[in-house]
């Protein structure tokens, strides 16, 4: 088989692998039909925008995953690269133009320690033979040794390893032979190690939940988020909805709802970006969030209604818990307020705060500000 045409098999596999491509959008247009679901614009962990290959070493694996698409006797074309051959192809790939950084995962095929080797032999053709600088994401695979992360941390940009589900019960249900501490888990716990004693540029870290087809609570899941976020350091959480797949024990299940996928993100961000505790989510008491609004607006609509937030004094920290008022927007209100005090909407509308958002929950100048009420009810 012709690298152009292992491509075209393994590079739309990874769609089951969400990494750092934009949210809402697909593929990129190419200029080969042979790379059409291969390439994505991509945002880089410092916020530049790469033309990224997102592919598979391999299809072939030895796993039986109840969920998964590559499962072991599933009957489909597979394909394999070796190292040298895709490293050869992403270098005229690279040189032409198309493709500034490369994502690469794979089907676990002689085993994790074997499959990780092949995963570290490739990065290293990239680095050392062909000179290239670029942006290098490394999966790493379950039951990969120590310094085997050792080796692809210092060869790659970023690193990952699917815990899958949040805990080893739920993992049971969709991987019955994988081990959630001992495989997976452990892991992350040496991503974070070695991190801590790298000098100079480190690797950040990225993990992927299966969502829906577990039975798990999006309290299980961000209960992990969190721990992964405040004591692992990982950089990003992926939810990636279940999709059932056609001759698999687990295709009977309803696939999962993107909105559901959609407000886990919207929660996930609030604990790693906004101060947000686990047990401040509005979980319902099944245990999951409420589909129908923002979880961060929820929570406003129960703690700020009453208790709206003086713009001119609050704290980053509380502004931060304010709908409408992001990150960007905290330290240009921040830097504004330092000028002049802030009385009017038309003033926070020019530092780009979304003011229908954020009316409701403040104070301007110890006064609610004027605004056209919502046909809609709070």
């Amino acid at each position: 088989m012709e690298p152009l045409e292992k491509l075209r098999l393994l590079g739309p596999a990874t769609r089951y692998e969400p990494a750092e491509e934009i949210g809402g959008e697909g593929p990129m247009d190419v200029p080969s039909p042979d790379l059409s679901g291969c390439v994505y614009q991509a945002v880089m962990p410092g916020g530049r925008r790469i033309a990224l290959l997102k592919t598979l070493l391999s299809s072939a694996c030895e796993r039986d995953c109840l969920y998964c698409a590559f499962r072991a006797g599933r009957d489909f074309r597979r394909a394999t690269f070796s190292p040298d051959e895709l490293a050869r192809l992403f270098v005229q790939l690279h040189r032409k133009g198309i493709a500034e950084g490369i994502f690469l995962s794979s089907a676990i095929v002689g085993g994790g320690l074997r499959t990780q080797d092949r995963l570290i032999a490739t990065a290293e053709i990239l680095r050392r033979r062909y000179g290239f600088r670029g942006y290098i994401h490394l999966k790493i695979m379950p039951g990969a040794e120590r310094d085997q992360v050792e080796a692809a941390m210092a060869l790659a940009d970023r690193v990952s390893i699917n815990l899958e589900a949040p805990n080893g019960r739920r993992l049971s249900r969709l991987a019955p032979h994988k081990v959630f501490e001992r495989e997976l888990l452990r892991r992350l716990r040496w991503i974070h190690e070695i991190r801590r004693q790298m000098h100079g540029s480190r690797p950040s870290a990225t993990t992927q939940f299966v969502v829906g087809a577990a039975g798990e609570s999006d309290l299980e899941l961000l209960a992990t988020t969190a721990y992964l976020y405040r004591h692992l350091g990982l950089a990003r959480v992926y939810f990636s909805p279940f999709r059932p797949q056609p001759d698999t024990p687990l295709e009977h299940l309803p696939p999962a709802s993107p909105l559901r996928e959609h407000r886990l993100y919207q929660a996930s961000f609030l604990l790693r970006d906004y101060g947000f505790d686990v047990e401040e989510l509005p979980f319902g008491p099944d245990g999951n969030l409420p589909l129908a609004v923002d979880p961060k607006l929820a929570w406003a609509r129960r703690h700020l209604i009453d208790a709206p937030v003086e713009v001119n004094r609050a704290s980053r920290e509380v502004l931060l818990r304010v709908p409408g008022i992001g990150p960007k927007g905290v330290q240009r209100l921040l830097r504004a307020r330092r000028q002049a005090r802030l009385r009017d909407l038309s003033q926070l509308r020019k530092l780009g705060i979304a003011v229908d958002r954020v009316a409701p929950f403040i104070l301007l100048d110890g006064r609610r500000p004027v605004r056209q009420l919502s046909l809609w009810p709070l």
